[in-house]
């Protein structure tokens, strides 16, 4: 199975990368950018077959490690 884990900043926490990439989408010409957020992508693949417990061991992953609880949210899809 693949878990595909996308981590973002929680709604109201400073996002400086986000802020360099949209002022430098403005000095590229592109307007009309009104926010950028950066977050990060984590794809995993799991010897496990059963979509519960794949996803169930990849929330424990996400709370112990791969993502911080303080300042980000994230959401798994899991798939064959």
């Amino acid at each position: 199975m693949k878990a595909q884990i996308h981590i973002t900043l929680k709604p109201g926490v400073l996002d400086p990368q986000g802020k360099a990439v949209k002022q430098a989408l403005g000095s590229l010409g592109f307007s009309g950018v009104e926010e950028v957020r950066q977050g990060k992508f984590i794809e995993i693949e799991l010897v496990e077959t059963d979509p519960a417990r794949a996803h169930e061991t990849v929330e424990g992953m996400c709370k112990q490690l791969l993502a911080n609880m303080v300042i980000e949210n994230y959401s798994i899809e899991i798939t064959d």
